[in-house]
């Protein structure tokens, strides 16, 4: 018995051609699924992972800045304490004075001539009325020439 091809009616052989696969089999695409499922069911928690870790971070930086805030008022609370550290804020704050010392107040800019306004017991007496008007007057007197 001899066998024989079949030949096809137009007298040419053609070479026979595997069937065409499909890209995504069966099992692939089963894989590919499952992978996606871990992936997606992974991803929220690991977001909240992090925004944990980033809100971590911020409240550890809050609190070295209170630390340090509270160190420093740890400090002025110290520094008060200390009645010469008083007495020396008394003297540059308030202009108090020994007993038998003489306070002296310069008033104004250094070459700057005082005038009736910032001499002491020199009071102006400041128009009565709304804001406005008593605004209005500072402008005025302000522009007003000043008699030496």
């Amino acid at each position: 018995m001899t066998t024989t091809a079949r030949q096809p009616a137009s007298g040419t052989t053609a070479p026979r051609r595997a069937p065409a696969r499909l890209f995504l089999t069966g099992r692939p695409a089963l894989l590919a699924l499952a992978v996606g499922i871990v992936v997606l069911t992974l991803f929220l928690p690991l977001r909240q992972w992090f925004a944990q870790r980033a809100q971590l971070a911020a409240l550890g930086a809050q609190t070295a800045a209170l630390q340090a805030n509270l160190t420093a008022l740890q400090q002025t609370q110290q520094r008060w304490a200390d009645p010469a550290y008083v007495a020396a804020q008394a003297r540059a704050r308030l202009h108090f004075v020994m007993p038998g010392e003489i306070g002296y107040v310069v008033l104004g800019l250094p070459g700057v001539a005082p005038t009736a306004s910032t001499v002491p017991g020199n009071s102006v007496a400041s128009p009565a009325g709304p804001w406005y008007e008593r605004l209005w007057a500072s402008v005025k007197a302000a522009d007003a020439p000043t008699a030496h």
